[in-house]
């Protein structure tokens, strides 16, 4: 018979933080609820790949014949391996997360499949990158041809073997596979021999080309073997133009590609780990503040067209159908574990930020972005209203947020607990079982949150150490309940701290948690008139169907640009928006009485003919939706109203009139036109990009039938005198010299191109920008091909 409990044996304090460190994946099991469905849907779509189609650019590589052809979409069209890389990775979690042996037997063809294609390169390297010998030679001599995603006209090759390095790396650290360690040594090898001739400088340029987190990994290969050669190459392979400012703690991140400087920074966090730099880690830290607090929505996401856009102006996340990528939230997720583990950042620190952000991340965006049935996975998750999202097909779209995706899905189990000396944490309310190795206990959590509000721990064997519960900054002041064995129990942490419990437990202790959640308003962070509704950390959004009888494509095709819900924009002024003073409309929306979570907007006035139901967004799927929801006061509606709509109509009209836009110098749209270019560069001129050329530059445009379609050109007025030739199909079309009577402002030029310049307008066609002598061609703004006069 157990002693009754003495208050006295135990001892209830706010935490003194030190670090905790992450329970490991393997030791954790999800039991229920639905992060298991997500990864189950997961596996599902993982084990449905073909291995032989994802070696096969890895064999054509390496000269070792194969009978697969690659996956279309990006795996064929230049980044031809990535999801292969991505792929080891999410074999590598799954079977971590699962202890399946069909994965684990899968991972294990894959590794020694690729180690056949190491072995046949015969100097350490392995990848599916096209024509690799001589991008490498090129690159080993020191002619380095580097723009912001193309490295000697490849397509990011860093970014790409960055990822089957990456793969290695887990399938050694989740499974043991003793190959998988040779073969990451050896790329780490190869790596170090072609890097130890070139200078700093030169690698730095190479830098400015999206590499993926390469710093991490030669971290990672450092902290296995031991050897500090990979630590140093770790440190040169950080891009310094992206690091000195933020040591500096200044914010130069507007119009940067957001999913190329988050790998970064997780690289430099991970070496400042290693190395105790606490500058370092304090930049990564500065970073993530950054982005988190004044360019994160809602759902954890950020980037506009990926892209960050400025922190004061968040006008271009409500007008794009391009909102937050899912990569950049899967890295920023990286980057919060590693910020959460590290002792160097504990020192006076009160709060539980990174898990903050982390939760409401991981149920928002993340468990939002695959489809429940299909398994289907997100790029995008517009946050305009009344906007929509597309789903990958599993053998038809191999985006980056796929790679990462399957992955994502794999792990959910990374951080819901962590441990520390005798210290146990519980970070996250999640059905799932753990074993704490170094007590040799297991620890069962039963919960259904987010549709109720309690969680119940219970103990399997009697074991002395101190059990620390999150206080959430979503539970009210004294509002968060804890019981042992039904008794209830005082304590002094506030919301942001964890609950410490030193005690001797015994098998059977069962802890019982209540986490009241209520109702909240968050406004969007330039502090515009637009809301999100949370219940807790739960981003409730509608499901609105404003355009009737409409079909739309919510599965992505194998095209270049696939990934973008292309569907008709809906106009703003329609959008679900509350008419009332200030946020006095909260006080209107009530849960509904079902078991799963389900509200109403109630009474509250608003521009639609009957309340809405507002569901958790990770629930919303297949249809449009708002997440965003406007306000206006009563006496400016009309007002707003009528702004909305001259606005929605003009974009309206030049959008039915487009055939196909380029924006220079972001990269995505880029990339899908099939950039090339020689000599050329790319920058920010305020929020806008631009791209020029010394040389010439080229896009592949689609006139989808349109036998004399127009060029609009955009131009800044202060490049003037500047002269280039525009060229279709190798014929000249224009000879352009930009204005000196524009002055500081934007301006746009229209080329009506010949139907005989077009041999078959169904087919994409290449126009190329090309420098006069002594001259430059550009700065382009924007290149957008139109419909002719008499079909607009």
């Amino acid at each position: 018979m157990k002693p009754a409990l003495l208050l006295s044996l135990c001892l209830f304090t706010p935490l003194t933080f030190a670090a905790p460190t992450a329970i490991p994946l393997s030791d954790v099991r999800i039991t229920a609820g639905p992060f298991l469905h997500a990864q189950q849907t997961d596996m599902h779509y993982i084990m449905s790949m073909d291995p032989e189609r994802l070696l096969a650019p890895y064999r054509k590589d390496a000269g070792i014949a194969t009978t697969a052809e690659n996956y279309p979409n990006w795996e064929d069209t230049g980044l031809d391996g990535h999801i292969g890389g991505h792929y080891l990775s999410a074999l590598a979690l799954m079977y971590a997360a699962t202890g399946d042996k069909a994965v684990l037997d899968r991972l294990n063809y894959m590794v020694a499949e690729l180690d056949k294609c190491q072995q046949a390169h015969g100097n350490g390297y392995l990848g599916g990158v096209p024509n690799s010998r001589q991008l490498w030679q090129q690159i080993e001599q020191g002619k380095i041809e580097a723009d912001l995603f193309t490295l000697n006209q490849a397509w990011v090759p860093w970014y790409n073997v960055h990822k089957v390095f990456a793969g290695l790396k887990d399938a050694y650290l989740y499974s043991h596979n003793p190959t998988a360690k040779k073969m990451l040594v050896q790329f780490a090898d190869w790596m170090l021999h072609l890097s130890n001739k070139l200078s700093d400088e030169q690698l730095q340029l190479m830098l400015r080309t999206e590499y993926g987190g390469l710093n991490e990994t030669l971290a990672d290969v450092y902290a296995i073997t031991g050897h500090n050669k990979y630590l140093v190459l770790a440190k040169r392979y950080t891009e310094q133009s992206l690091l000195q400012p933020l040591l500096h703690h200044q914010d130069k991140l507007t119009g940067l590609h957001a999913n190329t400087q988050i790998p970064k920074i997780v690289g430099v966090a991970r070496i400042a780990e290693l190395s105790h730099d606490k500058a370092w880690l304090d930049s990564a830290d500065f970073f993530w503040q950054q982005v988190v607090h004044k360019r994160t929505v809602s759902i954890g996401g950020n980037s506009v067209r990926e892209h960050f856009h400025p922190s004061d102006d968040f006008s271009s996340m409500l007008e794009s159908a391009e909102g937050p990528e899912t990569c950049n939230t899967y890295n920023m997720l990286k980057l919060s574990k590693l910020l959460y583990e590290n002792k160097l950042l504990y020192e006076n620190k009160a709060d539980l930020a990174y898990i903050e952000y982390y939760e409401r991340a991981l149920y928002n965006h993340i468990l939002s972005s695959q489809h429940p049935d299909n398994g289907g996975l997100v790029y995008f998750t517009p946050m305009r209203p009344e906007h929509y999202r597309v789903y990958s097909s599993a053998q038809q779209s191999m985006w980056c947020c796929v790679g990462s995706g399957i992955e994502n899905h794999a792990k959910y189990g990374e951080l819901i607990y962590a441990s520390e000396a005798d210290k146990f944490y519980v970070n996250l309310f999640v059905d799932s079982t753990v074993h704490w190795q170094e007590k040799g206990i297991t620890l069962t959590q039963k919960t259904l949150f987010p549709d109720t509000n309690t969680s119940e721990i219970t103990v399997d064997k009697d074991a002395q150490f101190t059990l620390n519960v999150r206080y959430p900054q979503w539970v009210q002041h004294n509002d968060l309940m804890l019981s042992i064995n039904g008794q209830a129990q005082k304590f002094n942490a506030v919301a942001g701290q964890y609950i410490n419990i030193k005690r001797q437990w015994h098998k059977g202790d069962k802890i019982s948690i209540t986490l009241p959640m209520t109702v909240t308003l968050e406004q969007i962070p330039d502090k515009s008139s637009y809301y999100s509704v949370l219940y807790g950390p739960i981003v409730l959004a509608a499901k609105t169907q404003p355009i009737a009888n409409e079909s739309l494509n919510f599965i992505g095709d194998s095209s270049r640009m696939g990934h973008i819900a292309k569907g008709p924009m809906c106009e703003p002024d329609q959008a679900p928006s509350f008419i009332s003073d200030g946020t006095a409309f909260l006080q209107q929306i009530t849960r509904l009485p079902f078991s799963e979570l389900k509200f109403s907007t109630g009474k509250a006035r608003m521009n639609q003919a009957k309340p809405l139901e507002l569901i958790p967004f990770f629930r919303l799927h297949d249809s449009r939706y708002t997440v965003y929801f406007g306000q206006s006061a009563p006496n400016e509606w009309q007002q707003r109203q009528q702004s909305l709509s001259q606005k929605s109509q003009l974009e309206a009209k030049l959008a039915a009139q487009t055939l196909d836009l380029v924006l220079p110098g972001e990269q995505q749209p880029e990339a899908d036109h099939f950039f090339k270019a020689s000599k050329s560069e790319a920058g920010l001129n305020g929020t806008r990009h631009w791209r020029h050329a010394h040389d010439w530059f080229s896009y592949q445009l689609n006139a989808k039938g349109e036998s004399a379609p127009i060029l609009r050109l955009t131009y800044f007025g202060l490049d003037a005198g500047r002269e280039f030739e525009i060229h279709i199909n190798g014929k000249l079309l224009a000879t352009v010299t930009l204005s000196a009577e524009k002055g500081a402002d934007f301006y746009s030029q229209d080329y009506p191109i010949a139907a005989e310049m077009l041999v078959d307008p169904t087919q994409p066609f290449t126009v190329k920008f090309v420098a006069k002598a002594d001259s430059i061609a550009g700065g382009l703004y924007e290149v957008r091909l139109l419909k002719s006069t008499k079909n607009q």
